[in-house]
């Protein structure tokens, strides 16, 4: 698939809430995210490495998701290898009473057809 090709599957199964098959079929095996420092701070690891991992972090974050009240993904932008969307939720996270509202850009790069590499600013 091409950088386009792969954008435009992201965003139809966001748009489902398949998560999982966005990691299945999109992702390489070899998959690198990158967290910011801040999320570092916040007891993430900035770097996770190798699908099994990435999808490990994914379900210790819901884990920790008490209610997710709602969350948006904007169209992606596609540039060479890379393409990127805006993403936020909007949850309460479990031990605490506060809402919080999460906005962030997220940056995937491209390569034979599969998403090598994810980094998000927020």
């Amino acid at each position: 698939m091409t950088t386009q090709e792969v954008a435009n599957r992201y965003k139809e199964l966001e748009k489902q809430g398949r998560w999982d098959l966005i990691q299945e079929e999109l992702y390489s095996q070899d998959i690198v995210s990158i967290e910011p420092d801040k999320a570092a701070a916040m007891g993430m690891q900035k770097v996770t490495t190798g699908l099994d991992a990435v999808k490990a972090k994914g379900a210790a974050f819901n884990a920790g998701v008490e209610e997710m009240h709602g969350g948006y993904c904007s169209e992606p932008v596609v540039g060479g290898n890379f393409f990127s969307v805006s993403m936020g939720m909007d949850v309460t996270m479990k031990g605490s009473r506060w809402r919080i509202y999460m906005d962030e850009v997220c940056v995937f790069e491209v390569k034979d057809g599969k998403i090598v590499s994810e980094q998000f600013f927020f």
